[in-house]
């Protein structure tokens, strides 16, 4: 187990800097943020350190700007929401390796907060640099991780600046991850049931793996059940399947047995549009000419069954194409049956990415147990991996 933020309690913290690294990877739109949801996320811990006199200093990633200051990837537009969400002034440190940043910091009145440009905008962070990691480090006293979507890469302000900075704890968003990913999961009430979706089975094989022996049941959805229908050798005709996982799929059906439960219907188109004719038939009946975009009203019937059965849930990955309706239908109906099985009492736990898009989407994130805010990260965890940003955190 790791050290989180409240094991500071009653510690002398007032004055003290803390340097926090959050997850403001959010989406931009014409120079504004499109999407809060990261920010809010992470006003509990921010407030926490604000309440106990701290200087707050915050550090994210945005976007890929490969090493370099690219104006369309600056933190600064998040500069404006924080101030609204917290109500308070924020300052903006445009060069945080810069000799004058310590003493920028130090400025800072106490309960203050300030954040610091794109970290990513330094060839050192993603190769994890000491001399990164330090100089990060000069503008802090204390450290902490509350950016879970990041917690899967060994970067200088992720993992190198945890070694320098003590302690080095879990915010609270960290926390209630690694509670629900690691405590729910491990010792789940049953029966425990995966759902697993989107668009390739590539990038899920080491879940399903990891899955398999855990779980009463696993329900694939999305265009990577079209690959387990061609391993079953059935006519795919235009569908997104992968010709070199078919062997995979042949083996995982073949370990899996009952446990893993493909769709008993899907939604066919002859194109991806909002106009297009539409068919629900079953897997064995896919015509040359047409491509699945969906689950159909039978296989959310059979997969929502299962779920409303369950005592822990975990879905990662999209039915359907969901951002095309009415390519959604199946998504929101597994989205809907999630929420009717955490007012049974099941813990239900959405593992991010495009999961977390579409229970949103369906308006429902709050009527699930957790929504996680890393999907790659939570796959990873998920597999058995271990995250570099969370390992260098301080053990109890």
């Amino acid at each position: 187990m790791k050290r989180t933020l409240d094991s500071l309690e009653g510690q002398p913290l007032e004055g003290e800097r803390a340097w926090v690294r959050v997850d403001f990877n959010v989406p931009l739109r014409d120079g504004s943020v499109a999407d809060t949801t990261r920010i809010v996320a992470s006003l509990p811990t921010i407030r926490w350190l604000k309440d106990r006199g701290c200087r707050v200093i915050l550090a994210s990633h945005l976007g890929r700007p490969k090493g370099q200051r690219k104006p369309e990837y600056s933190l600064r537009p998040v500069v404006p929401v924080l101030e609204r969400e917290l109500g308070a002034p924020v300052r903006f440190l445009e060069d945080p390796v810069s000799e004058a940043a310590p003493q920028e910091t130090r400025r800072l009145k106490r309960g203050e907060v300030m954040l610091l440009e794109n970290t990513r905008y330094y060839p050192g962070e993603e190769q994890n640099d000491p001399a990164l990691a330090e100089a990060f480090a000069r503008l802090g006293d204390f450290y902490v991780n509350d950016a879970f979507g990041s917690a899967h890469r060994a970067h200088a302000s992720t993992e190198g600046i945890a070694h320098l900075l003590k302690p080095a704890v879990a915010g609270f968003l960290m926390a209630r991850e690694l509670e629900f990913l690691l405590g729910a999961l491990a010792e789940p009430a049953r029966p425990f049931v995966a759902v697993l979706g989107g668009a390739k089975i590539s990038g899920k094989i080491d879940v399903i793996e990891a899955l398999l022996p855990r779980v009463d049941a696993i329900l694939i959805g999305g265009a990577m059940a079209c690959t387990f229908f061609a391993a079953q050798g059935l006519e795919t005709g235009k569908s997104l399947v992968e010709p070199d996982r078919i062997d995979m799929a042949k083996e995982l059906l073949e370990r899996g047995g009952e446990k893993l439960v493909l769709p008993e219907g899907v939604t066919i188109a002859r194109e991806l549009s909002p106009d297009a004719e539409i068919k629900d038939v079953r897997p064995d009946e896919i015509g040359p000419d047409w491509a699945v975009y969906d689950i159909d009203e039978n296989a959310s019937d059979q997969f929502i069954k299962r779920i409303r059965n369950a005592k822990t849930v975990f879905w990662n990955g999209p039915m359907g194409v969901f951002e095309t309706p009415p390519f959604d239908a199946g998504t929101v109906a597994v989205a809907r049956g999630l929420a009717v099985a955490t007012e049974q009492g099941a813990t239900t736990i959405i593992g991010g990415g495009d999961s977390a898009a579409a229970i949103a989407q369906a308006g429902l994130a709050d009527r699930v147990s957790h929504v996680s805010t890393g999907g790659g990260a939570s796959l990873e965890l998920l597999e058995g991996k271990q995250l570099p940003g969370v390992a260098a955190l301080d053990d109890v």
